[in-house]
């Protein structure tokens, strides 16, 4: 049972869409979509409630929509990421953001908190300052306490308890970026972006098959650059345990005007492209996660 967050007193922070049958070892997750901003938040924040959805991933549970009907959980928040970044350590803070000293437990000096990206943001998009003045510690804790640890309770176990089923799972966690990513090389866009750690968060094949999948439907893919994975890959991503976690990030330039916040005309072919995408990945044969021996306990 979550704990009730006074920021969100009349609906829940976030949601697990489930199948009336899981049939498969897969769990999605999206969670940087959220596009409710609590108005205690915005009267926190400087910018305005257009600039304050630049780190959004925009429509992306909506694009992954379809794993449900596959026969897969769908876990989504409803918080925005410019809030509470669950795709963080539980206390990556940041302690110029605090009137108090950071507790002896938080890490204040993680490469994300230096670029302005901890568990609280202070930043958002192109280093737009999130904040009009510090605020009390006791604030991001509360989020952390009654959002973060709820969050990550319940996607551990539903990945528990999908191993537990099939004897293996599968986490596909789900991300946009932004249209401005370009291939340092030539200068190319890239649609898609597949990141596993550098192979170490799933088998090989699995991030190999999701590339060859979407290049042979005419997308221009790149492997791990320059997003490998955040910390939900790296933290449940353990393939010689059968537990397999890879990082799909979209380009929002293929659905999104990002100066408005609205759908392209490509949204719904993007989005019949990615159901069709995910079919044939959730297809793919037991032998790829199951022929990697058990870590030594």
């Amino acid at each position: 049972m979550m704990t009730v967050n006074r920021d969100f007193p009349d609906s829940s922070p976030f949601e697990l869409r489930q199948p009336s049958d899981q049939r498969i070892p897969f769990v999605f997750n999206s969670p940087h979509s959220g596009r409710f901003y609590p108005p205690t938040f915005i009267l926190q924040s400087q910018l305005d409630a257009h600039t304050i959805r630049r780190s959004e991933d925009c429509f992306v549970d909506q694009l992954f929509a379809s794993a449900v009907m596959l026969g897969a959980p769908l876990m989504l928040a409803h918080f925005p990421r410019a809030y509470l970044d669950v795709n963080r350590e539980p206390y990556e803070l940041d302690p110029k953001m605090f009137l108090e000293p950071l507790p002896s437990f938080a890490n204040g000096h993680s490469a994300r908190v230096a670029g302005g990206l901890g568990t609280i943001p202070r930043l958002v998009g192109e280093g737009q300052e999130i904040y009009a003045q510090k605020f009390h510690i006791s604030e991001a804790l509360g989020r952390i306490d009654s959002i973060y640890k709820p969050y990550h309770l319940m996607l551990g176990n539903v990945l528990a308890t999908t191993c537990a089923r099939f004897g293996y799972g599968v986490l596909v966690d789900c991300h946009s970026m932004p249209a401005s990513i370009r291939f340092p090389e030539s200068g190319m866009r890239p649609d898609f972006i597949i990141g596993d750690r550098f192979g170490t968060s799933c088998a090989p094949e699995l991030a190999s098959a999701a590339i060859q999948l979407l290049r042979e439907m005419g997308y221009v893919v790149a492997h791990n650059k320059p997003y490998a994975g955040g910390y939900i890959t790296e933290h449940y991503g353990r393939p010689l345990k059968h537990m397999h976690a890879l990082q799909i990030e979209v380009n929002r330039g293929l659905y999104l005007n990002e100066n408005t916040y609205e759908k392209k005309p490509g949204f719904e072919q993007l989005q019949r492209d990615i159901g069709l995408f995910l079919a044939d990945l959730v297809s793919l044969p037991d032998f790829y996660f199951l022929d990697t021996p058990l870590a030594a306990e």
